[in-house]
């Protein structure tokens, strides 16, 4: 009796568990008219296509953003900014195609050498200020 008694007891004991590692948080879209040029963070060789870029992309101007964004990139091959900005123009552009299309597959591509560029790396959408 005793013996079914703690076995029952411990049943119902809930067991210590280990608290879930932090989930970080989905990137969020921005409404392109948010977008702003300043506060890119980038090296300066980049830094002026890196801001035509945006100042393009917040017109919706996809194309013109990519040319600026891949003009960016090819200054400076090691900028996480250069390869977010012209990844995310990528999905922009193929945005009304299929789930997996080929410009969406691109753009993941960007992404991933961006995020492995620079880990930390948080794109600026808005002035902080």
């Amino acid at each position: 009796m005793l013996l079914s008694t703690l076995v029952l007891a411990a049943a119902l004991v809930p067991a210590a568990q280990e608290p879930a590692p932090p989930v970080a948080p989905p990137p969020q879209e921005p409404a392109s008219s948010a977008v702003q040029t300043t506060d890119v963070p980038a090296t300066g060789v980049a830094q002026p296509n890196l801001e035509a870029g945006l100042a393009a992309f917040k017109k919706r101007r996809f194309n013109k953003a990519e040319v600026e964004f891949r003009k960016a990139l090819d200054a400076d091959p090691s900028s996480a900014a250069a390869n977010f900005y012209l990844g995310y123009t990528y999905y922009k552009i193929a945005e009304p195609h299929r789930r997996n299309s080929a410009g969406k597959q691109k753009a993941l591509e960007f992404f991933d050498k961006a995020y492995k560029l620079d880990p930390g790396f948080a794109p600026v959408w808005q002035s902080r200020k």
